[in-house]
């Protein structure tokens, strides 16, 4: 049964949440002590954590990145925060997608699903590494080497160069990437795929990959 963290300050939609949330067969964990979130995430060790910004003491992009230095487990912004600043920065912290309240329990379900499959089956392959022009992306562990470095990557940022890589000389348009990584685009903000690209290039420049994704106008990316 795969476990899910939930950190939300308002305890009516915190426990309306749990309980629609446990009808789909979870394991749901309503976390009420705002101060010691990853304590509570290091315990539960959950598949999945939803989280909220605006929370007491430390806001969720604080957890979040606190989160994703020890671990690789998708989190879910869930805010009435709806500014591109806010998806931009939840995105920044590490986050794998973003919902803006109010929002319908079909949505949250479909993403939700989406993200458990893709994180927990996505990488079930019979090769462990795919290898083009001395940079190896490494399938079992999500990190990238070139010559004597390497990088550990997020499990979108993996997805995008693990497309790409197998895509290799060939075009990925902006729509199929989408498709692959939120498997519906229409639940997806445009801005969303442009911030993991970025995020991607700039962890590859700093272990010295330049110019590795090429920008296609109009079409979409590709590696060369």
């Amino acid at each position: 049964m795969y476990k899910i963290m939930l950190v939300e300050d308002d305890d009516k939609i915190r426990e309306v949440l749990k309980a629609s949330i446990e009808k789909w067969g979870f394991q749901v964990y309503g976390i009420e002590e705002f101060s010691r979130v990853f304590e509570k995430f290091s315990e539960i060790k959950p598949h999945l954590v939803i989280m909220d910004i605006n929370l007491p003491e430390f806001d969720g992009f604080y957890w979040c990145d606190k989160i994703r230095k020890v671990s690789k487990v998708p989190v879910l912004f869930l805010s009435s925060r709806s500014t591109n600043m806010d998806i931009v920065m939840a995105m920044n912290m590490g986050g794998d997608d973003y919902i803006i309240k109010p929002f319908s329990m079909e949505v949250l379900m479909a993403k939700i699903n989406a993200l458990l499959r893709r994180t927990y089956s996505y990488t079930k392959a019979d090769i462990e590494t795919i290898e083009y022009n001395k940079v190896i992306l490494s399938i079992k562990d999500n990190v990238i080497y070139f010559e004597d470095k390497f990088s550990e990557l997020t499990k979108n940022e993996f997805k995008i160069l693990y497309i790409l890589m197998k895509n290799q000389e060939s075009i990925v348009t902006r729509e199929k990437l989408m498709e692959e990584l939120w498997e519906d685009e229409s639940f997806i903000d445009d801005n969303t795929l442009t911030v993991n690209i970025n995020r991607l290039r700039k962890k590859l420049r700093e272990i010295g990959i330049e110019e590795f994704i090429k920008t296609v106008k109009n079409q979409g990316y590709m590696i060369k």
